[in-house]
């Protein structure tokens, strides 16, 4: 089923999501001040509902949960002993919010007691000193929560491809992000810091693993147009230099991270598939440059009703390599390796550099093959048939590379500039 992604246009409604960032961030400030810490801020982010935005059960009081519904347009406050409390979304101002905020919390049997002033914001004013007046675009904010709604459907798919630590799909309220964070199992250096309005501490305690991330902007720090990103931490070499899916997603060098315009989602024929290609790509190039132990932190999409395998035979030990044959089509100045199974087809592309070397400069395997051992299986018959032919390989492409790195028993074949050491 192919779903459709409403349009936004970031310059018509900035000004009202501007309002609404700092709108999050009083309702995060007090979420933040009254549960306890846990690993990468992640006690402190909000969650997409069929209505809008939610904080979840905040321990307060009679226990509060605070939901910014985008259905009719209000903020709503629900405790443990029934009672509710609201407020409208409106054209008002950041200090009004704020006091009519507080007023919810104390209805509610709430304290509200929380740090008053914005995070990850240049120049952050204090809530209760923002007198200015603020417009509110009731049909920008419907189709944002449209987007939020699509964004976190394809997010969550793509979480369940992977075994290992990952993030929830959550919202920060401090850089208005949606986000989706995988993490290798490793230590990562100590991060630099350095977030306008953020402690040093908390970013350095976000990032004290590796990772690879990516989320979504509606726009702003930067670009002036929604759009999803993706970035590595620390970011291994020859990571911004790697190819990505679809086309038009770019390394974006003044913010550091692979970007994909919303629009490239918004009007593709698939736009879950183009999405999910990014996020696939992104990762795939950060654990394979990064060397992450993708073989143990990854399995195949989740399917609904569907139990995955047992540890015994997923992680500890490993999947045959699978016995469909791998097919060639060779050309005069390229060719490709493939395996049909299930009615998906993956394949491996090379391009010919003379008449006894071959680059493999792109891997690409469906979702629903992942785990499997495709990649390595079409690797594997390209090394044979180097063997057999006298020809060497360069490996371009991550994936290729990295079955390199992994499996010294078939670097005999690599050219000799592609060979650990060179």
């Amino acid at each position: 089923m192919k779903h459709q992604w409403p349009k936004l246009d970031y310059l018509g409604w900035r000004d009202t999501c501007s309002a609404l960032h700092l709108y999050l961030q009083v309702a995060g400030k007090y979420r933040l001040a009254h549960t306890p810490w846990n690993n990468h801020s992640w006690h402190a982010t909000f969650y997409v509902t069929p209505r809008g935005l939610t904080s979840s059960l905040i321990p307060d009081g009679p226990g509060i949960e605070i939901l910014f519904d985008f259905h009719d347009h209000q903020v709503v406050g629900t405790c443990g002993d029934g009672r509710e409390a609201s407020f409208a979304l409106r054209p008002t101002t950041v200090a009004e919010f704020h006091a009519e905020f507080r007023r919810l919390v104390s209805d509610l049997g709430g304290t509200p007691r929380f740090d008053g002033k914005p995070n990850e914001v240049p120049n952050p004013v204090p809530f209760a000193d923002d007198e200015r007046d603020r417009p509110y675009d009731r049909d920008a904010v419907h189709r944002f929560h449209q987007a939020l709604m699509a964004i976190d459907r394809v997010f969550k798919t793509f979480r369940t491809s992977f075994l290992g630590k990952c993030s929830p799909v959550h919202l920060f309220w401090g850089s208005f992000d949606m986000a989706v964070t995988r993490f290798s199992g490793r230590r990562a250096p100590l991060h630099g810091g350095g977030v306008p309005a953020l402690p040093n501490d908390v970013a350095q305690e976000a990032y004290d693993r590796e990772v690879s991330s990516a989320g979504f902007w509606p726009g702003g720090g930067g670009i002036d147009y929604p759009a999803f990103y993706a970035y590595a931490y620390p970011s291994p070499g020859g990571y911004r230099s790697a190819p990505v899916e679809p086309d038009a997603g770019f390394w974006h060098e003044g913010l550091s991270e692979f970007i994909l315009p919303y629009d490239a989602v918004q009007s593709a024929e698939d736009g879950d598939a183009a999405l999910l290609a990014f996020l696939r790509s992104t990762y795939e190039a950060a654990a394979d440059l990064g060397r992450w132990d993708r073989d143990t932190l990854e399995c195949g999409l989740g399917r609904p009703a569907t139990v995955r395998p047992s540890d015994s035979t997923s992680l500890t030990t490993k999947a045959p390599l699978p016995s469909e044959p791998v097919g060639r089509e060779d050309q005069v100045s390229k060719g490709r390796y493939y395996m049909t199974i299930d009615g998906y087809e993956a394949e491996m592309t090379y391009s010919r550099a003379g008449e006894a070397l071959i680059i493999i400069d792109h891997t690409d395997v469906p979702d629903a093959l992942r785990g499997r051992r495709v990649g390595e299986r079409m690797v594997r018959q390209a090394v044979d048939d180097a063997r057999k032919d006298g020809v060497a390989i360069i490996a371009l492409c991550p994936f290729a590379k990295a079955q390199f790195d992994r499996h010294h028993d078939l670097n005999d074949v690599l050219h000799r500039l592609n060979r650990p050491g060179f």
